[in-house]
């Protein structure tokens, strides 16, 4: 019988995470500056920072992980929570462990006093939106950046 534990990815996982991180970045077709996920990871166990990042272990194996980020809101008293990545190995899919890991961050956010928890996704991400629209709802509005 599989177990799945849902918990912070600890400092010593760094080898277990980079390659979900990866994977979620070559989904995504993104590339980062040389650095940057060493200074992503050391922000996550910097407890001056407000970014975390969970786990799903399946069967003590790091599968999936959930990065967050708590920012002020003018709208709210309490933090927003901005749930910025979530990767599932291939391997793990269909397990329901992208659910359980946004269940953790709301768990978390409510125990923290946060207002909301909210995301962003591609709109072809059709298997993704899928369960987002089983576990929250489409705000309606579309992201504008502008890069430096």
């Amino acid at each position: 019988m599989m177990t799945v534990e849902i918990r912070p990815v600890g400092p010593d996982d760094y080898e277990a995470w980079l390659p979900l991180w990866n994977g979620y970045l070559d989904f995504y077709r993104a590339t980062l500056k040389p650095g940057t996920s060493e200074i992503t990871w050391a922000r996550f166990h910097d407890a001056a920072e407000p970014m975390f990042v969970l786990g799903a272990y399946v069967d003590g194996k790091l599968t999936g992980i959930v990065h967050f980020i708590y920012h002020r809101s003018c709208w709210t008293a309490g933090d927003y929570c901005y749930l910025q990545d979530l990767f599932v190995a291939d391997s793990a899919r269909g397990l329901g462990l992208g659910r359980k890991l946004i269940e953790a961050v709301y768990a978390r956010a409510t125990a923290d006093g946060c207002s909301r928890v909210h995301w962003l996704t591609k709109t072809d991400n059709i298997a993704a939106r899928q369960l987002y629209d089983r576990i929250a709802e489409d705000s309606g509005f579309m992201q504008y950046r502008h890069l430096f």
